[in-house]
């Protein structure tokens, strides 16, 4: 009986890795970052995690931000500064976005004003300044 079990054990645990591996695509998965507060204007920020096996030299995820007041405003929150040094995202690495206020607008409001987040774009590039192979999901 002992025999009989071993090969639905080995057929049941290759099962499961097969749905496990299938259900993880890897990639690049960015999420909300803690907001901050300078001179009274919210300044957010998104958190990057590269699951993926290629480094990514730029990140830039642009969102729109509806006000209480109604009012929109788009925000760019990037990885580095587009023309700067680069801060690779390497494999298994985490890196955060944020706003360059010395080269955008400031939200102008504080954070409690902001009603709602929607992820606008996303631009990813690789090392080889080309656009990004794996897959990038943002939620901001």
């Amino acid at each position: 009986m002992r025999l009989r079990l071993v090969p639905s054990l080995i057929v049941a645990s290759g099962i499961l890795l097969s749905v496990q591996a299938s259900g993880a695509q890897p990639g690049i998965e960015v999420h909300r970052g803690d907001d901050g507060l300078v001179f009274g204007s919210c300044v957010p920020s998104l958190v990057a995690e590269n699951k993926s096996a290629e480094s990514v030299s730029f990140l830039q995820v642009d969102v729109l931000f509806i006000l209480a007041n109604g009012e929109q405003r788009d925000i760019e929150l990037q990885s580095s500064y587009r023309d700067g040094i680069l801060f690779p995202i390497v494999p298994g690495a985490k890196a955060l976005l944020k706003q360059h206020l010395d080269l955008s607008r400031a939200l102008g409001v504080p954070c409690d004003q902001v009603k709602s987040r929607k992820v606008l774009r996303v631009l990813c590039e690789g090392m080889n300044g080309r656009t990004c192979n794996s897959p990038v999901s943002a939620e901001p």
